[in-house]
């Protein structure tokens, strides 16, 4: 009896953990030696996965907490080596999850730069989501250093840097 209820738990054990695992793919987790500091580290989500050479949905998140001033510019930068294919008409900010007009979305391939112009400048002290829809991702796995630099309105026009997002393809 003790046998069957040994096993029992076991398996339980293992089936209920399963399902943590796969799911633990998408999100950030605990990184060490990644170079960034803890607190200049940003959330997201992979919707699908992050699988190489696979269509994905990038939720690269900011914490209101970080947002001290307005934003009326995202510039994200990304590394050389990523060569994934980004879709400026599928790219959205969304503020409280409602998303914000957008008066332009820019993607300079060459500087590996994706710069954002919201209509109005989105308020400080905001969560703040920007959606990457339709994105191929690389066919070569790897970590990606995603940075995110914002510049406010009426403020010297130096981008001032956010944090960043440390993206795991596989």
């Amino acid at each position: 009896m003790r046998r069957l209820l040994s096993a029992i738990a076991a398996t339980s054990l293992l089936l209920t953990g399963f399902p943590a695992l796969t799911s633990a793919q998408s999100l950030p987790g605990f990184t060490l030696f990644s170079g960034v500091k803890g607190e200049n580290q940003l959330p997201f989500r992979l919707d699908f996965g992050g699988q190489t050479n696979g269509w994905d949905r990038y939720r690269l998140r900011i914490p209101g907490q970080r947002m001290k001033l307005a934003v009326a510019q995202f510039a994200i930068t990304y590394p050389n080596y990523y060569e994934g294919i980004f879709d400026p008409k599928k790219i959205e900010v969304r503020v409280k999850g409602k998303a914000v007009k957008l008066s332009e979305v820019k993607w300079d391939k060459e500087s590996k730069l994706i710069s954002i112009f919201p209509e109005e400048p989105v308020p400080a002290g905001s969560g703040v989501e920007l959606v990457f829809s339709n994105v191929k991702n690389p066919s070569f796995g790897g970590m990606y250093y995603f940075n995110c630099q914002v510049l406010s309105p009426g403020d010297v026009p130096l981008l001032r840097y956010m944090g960043t997002w440390i993206l795991s393809i596989s």
